[in-house]
C-alpha cells in the first residue's frame, strides 16, 4: 500500500503553505506501509513560536480550502512542536532544536520520501 492521491495532494499543499510562512527544510515521508493511521508525515522547521503558529495557521487555512480539516492539534500553545493531524497526513512543525533532538527523519528513514513540490 502507498500513500493515497489525496494524501499526496495534501502533502504538497501543506509544504507550500509552510514554505510561504518561512518554514524550512520541509520533508515528507510515506509511512502508509508502517502505520495504518495515516499515509504521510510532513516535517518542517521554524525558529520561533510565533513562526510556528503562523505556519500552523497557513497550513490549516490552505488544507481547509481543499476540504481537509485537522481532527487533532497539539503543541500550539508552546509553539515548539505543533502536530496537526488531518487523518491522511500528519504535519509536524518543529522548532529547529526539537527537530535536531527528536530526528524524525532518522526514525522514518526506511520509508520512501514524498516530493513536496
Amino acid at each position: 500500500m502507498t500513500a493515497s492521491d489525496l494524501a499526496l495532494t495534501l502533502t504538497r499543499l501543506a509544504a507550500e503553505a509552510a514554505t510561504e510562512k518561512a518554514g524550512t527544510d520541509v520533508r515528507a515521508f510515506d509511512v502508509s506501509e508502517q502505520l495504518y493511521i495515516t499515509d504521510v508525515f510532513v516535517i518542517c522547521s521554524v525558529t520561533s513560536p510565533p513562526q510556528a503558529r503562523a505556519v500552523q495557521d497557513e497550513v490549516e487555512d490552505r488544507l481547509r480550502e481543499h476540504g481537509a480539516k485537522a481532527v487533532r492539534r497539539e503543541g500550539s500553545r508552546e509553539g515548539r512542536w505543533i502536530l496537526l493531524d488531518f487523518t491522511d497526513i500528519v504535519v509536524h512543525i518543529q522548532h529547529v532544536e526539537e527537530r535536531e533532538f527528536y530526528a524524525l527523519e532518522r526514525l522514518w528513514r526506511d520509508c520512501p520520501e514524498v516530493p513536496t513540490t
